[in-house]
């Protein structure tokens, strides 16, 4: 069987998958690989009680444009809402997609991530990116010049993204206000604490801000699990060198 024969073998193997797949909904914060929050007891807000750092594990996902999506699903289609990040606004989407590298090795089942962007994008760990047979550069969401090629399947259709793959750098969302708190501005890279038996200090870590975002850190699921972290955890920055 040729390449261009197994993609079209693939494409529609995911295709008759996505078809039958449906979603259950989940209520409250679902914006942990491995924690899912009721409504109203989100542990992300007891550690900011704290006077720390929540951290959200963030497994690998997608962010797709609306022109992307109608190719994926279908014309005019919208995203539907699976359950709330803890990011105002944001959201897991009932839908997902098939990613599939250059080699044709492919992760199906890729969640994507609401709303809408202006651009097309998935965000892997390392790990994930050895079964794709790609090595994406470290990088900031949208910052994609020279991000790995991978082609996106949806029910509808398939989409190439010749630059389309990253490893999402370690970040902590948070408002100017707090900014100004921890006294630190977007090019501030931060070493946070892990406590725990498998404790960690992460170095360059970069803030992110915005008046729109609610404090949290994020990390992919290879540093989470190398920590042992589920999600919502109290996290220190430290702020001397030790």
């Amino acid at each position: 069987m040729d390449d261009k024969a197994l993609v079209e073998t693939i494409t529609r193997t995911v295709m008759e998958r996505l078809h039958q797949t449906s979603p259950a909904e989940v209520e409250g914060c679902s914006g942990c690989a491995l924690r899912q929050c009721g409504r109203g007891a989100r542990v992300c807000d007891t550690a900011k009680v704290e006077h720390k750092i929540p951290v959200g594990v963030s497994a690998r996902h997608a962010h797709v444009s609306q022109v992307d999506l109608e190719v994926l699903y279908g014309s005019g289609y919208q995203l539907s809402v699976q359950a709330p990040l803890y990011q105002p606004g944001a959201f897991a989407a009932a839908e997902t997609v098939a990613v599939v590298g250059p080699r044709l090795r492919a992760l199906e089942g890729v969640r994507i991530l609401g709303p809408v962007r202006d651009y097309s994008q998935v965000e892997v760990a390392k790990t994930d990116a050895i079964r794709l047979g790609i090595d994406p550069p470290l990088r900031d969401s949208g910052d994609l010049v020279g991000a790995s090629p991978v082609t996106l399947i949806g029910p509808a259709g398939s989409v190439y993204l010749p630059e389309g793959a990253i490893c999402a750098a370690r970040h902590i969302h948070m408002t100017p206000e707090e900014a100004r708190e921890f006294g630190v501005a977007e090019t501030s890279r931060l070493r946070v604490k892990i406590p725990g038996e498998r404790a960690l200090v992460l170095e360059n870590v970069r803030p992110k801000i915005d008046p729109s975002y609610v404090l949290q850190m994020h990390l992919d699921t290879d540093d989470s699990n190398a920590a042992g972290l589920r999600g919502g955890e109290a996290l220190e920055v430290l702020w001397d060198e030790e």
